[in-house]
């Protein structure tokens, strides 16, 4: 399978275990990620606040780069952008008017025939029986949460993926290859990451009720599918734990590092040394680490 790929700029950066991960998993189940020639930023955390029109110009414009690839879907990891291309191909499709503009700025006349998608869609797409035939690491054991976040399935008529209140895809993937993941009230409860910097005890009791309710219900882990969200939950933990004289320690993995570590793949090749919350305790767990 042949996907355009969107990394987005939190890639490069603070998403690069996404990044790592996603890579190296799709690898081992030949899936070909292309790179979007002359990507741009997708303006997702600011330029919806600036114009309508630069806003779906920003993302218009990577997705005609895919057309002239002859290329018919994306996938896009991060779900700031691709929140940003849902929100941008919803818009053109209900304004005519708006849509001429766009291919005026883009210098393209757009015929959207791209299908956008995240990663949790294209390992649900037809290949589960080739996920369960390269495990090779039981992880039975692990207990685990998927968290989803608040934008994801939001708005549904704009979004249009899984069930907006409680999605199940990340679940029927971990589920796949053996894991056990847990039913909880917080799989779509907002962490609160937009207001790190203008409401951060805002972010820390948010963060403390998913981590609360992780623990409730037995967890080992969250797993995600936002460099957004991880960022912020596993950045954030040792804090939420001194304000509210708490000890979580619930390591915060990305759903396809999950899949890694079923598939056999080496920790740091899945960049779960570089976490803020210590990886080791789980990986004993399942036999990753020496005791």
């Amino acid at each position: 399978m042949i996907y355009s790929y969107y990394p987005g700029c939190t890639f490069h950066h603070s998403g690069k275990e996404y990044d790592m991960s996603f890579k190296t998993v799709c690898s081992m189940l030949d899936i070909d990620l292309k790179e979007v020639k002359n990507w741009i930023c997708c303006g997702a955390s600011s330029a919806h606040l600036d114009s309508k029109l630069l806003f779906v110009s920003l993302s218009i414009k990577n997705l005609a780069e895919v057309e002239k690839e002859d290329l018919s879907e994306i996938v896009v990891p991060c779900i700031g952008c691709y929140s940003s291309f849902k929100r941008s191909i919803y818009e053109i499709e209900r304004d005519s008017k708006l849509k001429n503009n766009v291919d005026k700025v883009i210098d393209y006349q757009f015929r959207n025939k791209v299908k956008v998608l995240n990663p949790l869609e294209i390992f649900n797409n037809g290949i589960k029986e080739k996920m369960r035939n390269i495990v090779k690491k039981d992880l039975s054991k692990l207990k685990i949460v998927c968290y989803y976040g608040c934008v994801l399935t939001r708005p549904p008529e704009v979004m249009q993926y899984d069930a907006c209140e409680y999605p199940v895809s990340m679940d029927m993937i971990l589920k796949d290859i053996g894991i056990k993941t847990l039913d909880w009230s917080y799989k779509t409860e907002c962490c609160g990451v937009s207001l790190n910097f203008t409401n951060p005890e805002i972010v820390l009791r948010l963060a403390n009720n998913i981590f609360e309710d992780a623990r409730g219900v037995g967890a080992d882990a969250i797993a995600v599918a936002c460099p957004l969200c991880h960022i912020n939950l596993d950045s954030r933990q040792g804090e939420v734990n001194k304000v509210y004289n708490k000890n979580y320690d619930l390591p915060i993995l990305y759903f396809t590092q999950v899949l890694g570590l079923g598939f056999g793949c080496d920790a740091k090749q899945l960049g779960l040394d570089t976490h803020f919350v210590n990886t080791d305790k789980l990986l004993k767990k399942i036999g990753n680490r020496e005791s």
